[in-house]
């Protein structure tokens, strides 16, 4: 039997997912690795961790499924994407991977938004202005680091870090490269504007290739640790946003992804790239003619863990001691309050927000509290709140792209039946749910399947994402939802000037308190 496997380097772990040829799952590995906030906006990851977590994911099952010698036909990646890792000459780390969730570089961002020449840049690249980017990572490293900037003779990202190790050469795929804001959609190179504006040259950069380009001749020390012949074929793969839309099938035009996880996004294919004149939406490259435009947001399902560890402490025990996953039981107490959670609207900002507001300075807040609402109200407005987050980055991206005609939605809230019909009411249209939660994943081991030609297109994908469960809008809901949505939006709106207000203030706080630690 022939197989692929699908690695898909995350924010908080590494799955690996070993397919055979008709997308059937032979195994799966999930291994974790912490995210380090030693500071204030900080977001880290120590690339050696990230790359034992890789390895062990394929270790495991590569010696699990005992395949015979030629069986293993490819490994594809997937990678999240924004994240900079700053090298010496001899390719070892200077930095740990600064990745998208760091806001270090916020004053710099806000500075580059509010310019002429910002917003040119997005034009080029497709990618917003935001502290994510390694963009403004690099020009607030060279103002503020500048020893450390100095030292450095190039600047990647964990995947080409990782496949360094393993090969030898540095490669960045364009979907990659595309989302450090350094990348121009036209030309497919790096951008001269960006680079200047950064202060690096393209020599200090990986070469760029195609998200299908092959790896070959691996260092013999890994190939014997992972148990796969140095010869096989690592497909270099593209980022986790567009391969979640070819994971779920959709591909086709109007055919929209919704995807929450730890984050979420809502993203659509086109044939050519797509900008935004608000600058609201993001256009990344996936495969030859085949653009991904759309909206990330930060606050996800780490917003309902949120919930469960500082507003539902007692119900957390209650289920501990119950025997069943908390999360379960907080969406059960949801299911009890009516859509709407009469009249409680909560902004899901807990760690600023992406799409489609792009403020880094965002924070979260209830409106409408009143002494009826109760804690079962509050958990449903929270869940809502992150779903009309969502809606707004939809609206956006339907005045770049045009309606969607269908909606694929995945990621780890699609096991909640709630959330599901909450998605499908407050879109107010029918969402398929695939059987195949790893879509990012599974978009990775297609790619590499067309990649070695064992499929003829990626449109194949279609007879491997297994049955979907399809959710009708509930019409009762929908009176609640089309009241409230405005009210939403028009408040998110209003609240913005107040946010870089408040966001100083609690750094100038956090400081002073770290200074008084210190102290002590």
């Amino acid at each position: 039997m022939d197989y692929t496997l699908g690695v898909d380097i995350g924010t908080t772990s590494v799955k690996t997912v070993l397919y055979d040829v008709k997308g059937k799952v032979h195994g799966y590995s999930n291994n974790g690795y912490p995210l380090y906030q030693d500071t204030p906006d900080m977001a880290e990851e120590d690339p050696e961790e990230i790359f034992s977590a890789m390895s062990d994911g394929i270790t495991e099952l590569v010696r699990k499924a005992n395949m015979k010698p030629g069986e293993l036909k490819g490994v594809a990646f997937s990678c999240a994407m924004h994240s900079l890792i700053l090298l010496d000459e001899n390719h070892k780390p200077l930095t740990r991977a600064i990745t998208w969730g760091d806001n270090r570089a916020v004053n710099y961002a806000d500075k580059l938004k509010a310019s002429p020449e910002g917003m040119e840049i997005y034009k080029h690249t497709g990618t917003p202005i935001h502290p994510m980017t390694p963009l403004t990572k690099l020009i607030w490293l060279r103002n503020d680091h500048a020893d450390l900037f100095k030292q450095a003779r190039w600047f990647v990202g964990i995947k080409e870090y990782i496949l360094y190790k393993l090969f030898g050469v540095l490669k960045e795929d364009y979907s990659i490269a595309n989302a450090t804001g350094m990348f121009n959609i036209y030309n497919m190179d790096w951008d001269e504007q960006a680079l200047k504006l950064a202060g690096v040259t393209r020599d200090q950069l990986p070469d760029l290739v195609d998200t299908t380009y092959q790896l070959k001749g691996m260092r013999e020390e890994y190939a014997k640790v992972l148990g796969i012949d140095i010869n096989t074929p690592f497909i270099i793969g593209a980022s986790d946003g567009p391969l979640a839309n070819l994971g779920v099938n959709a591909i086709q035009p109007g055919v929209v992804a919704v995807t929450i996880g730890t984050s979420g996004a809502v993203r659509v294919v086109t044939d050519k790239p797509h900008t935004d004149p608000k600058a609201r939406v993001f256009c990344y490259y996936l495969a030859k003619n085949m653009w991904v435009v759309g909206g990330p947001v930060n606050n996800g399902g780490v917003v309902f863990r949120w919930v469960r560890d500082q507003l539902c402490a007692p119900e957390k025990v209650t289920a501990e001691q119950m025997h069943i996953d908390p999360y379960d039981l907080l969406t059960e107490i949801a299911a009890k309050v009516p859509a709407g959670s009469d009249g409680l609207l909560f902004f899901p900002f807990l760690g600023g927000e992406r799409a489609p507001i792009w403020d880094a300075n965002a924070r979260g807040s209830f409106f409408g509290l009143n002494r009826t609402h109760t804690r079962a109200h509050m958990i449903r407005a929270v869940l809502e709140g992150i779903v009309y987050n969502l809606y707004t980055v939809a609206l956006a991206l339907e005045e770049v792209v045009g309606q969607p005609t269908s909606i694929q939605a995945s990621g780890g809230f699609a096991r909640s039946a709630l959330w599901r019909q909450m998605l499908t009411d407050i879109f107010e249209q029918d969402v398929a749910i695939p059987e195949s939660f790893e879509s990012t994943a599974l978009g990775a081991a297609t790619l590499g399947m067309y990649s070695l030609g064992l499929i003829d297109s990626l449109s194949d994908v279609s007879n491997f994402v297994g049955t979907t469960v399809v959710h009708h809008p509930d019409p009762k809901n929908f009176q609640a939802y089309r009241e409230l949505i405005p009210i939403y939006i028009r408040l998110s709106r209003s609240l913005q000037p107040e946010y870089k207000n408040i966001a100083e203030y609690q750094r100038r706080h956090e400081h002073e308190d770290e200074d008084a630690e210190k102290s002590e």
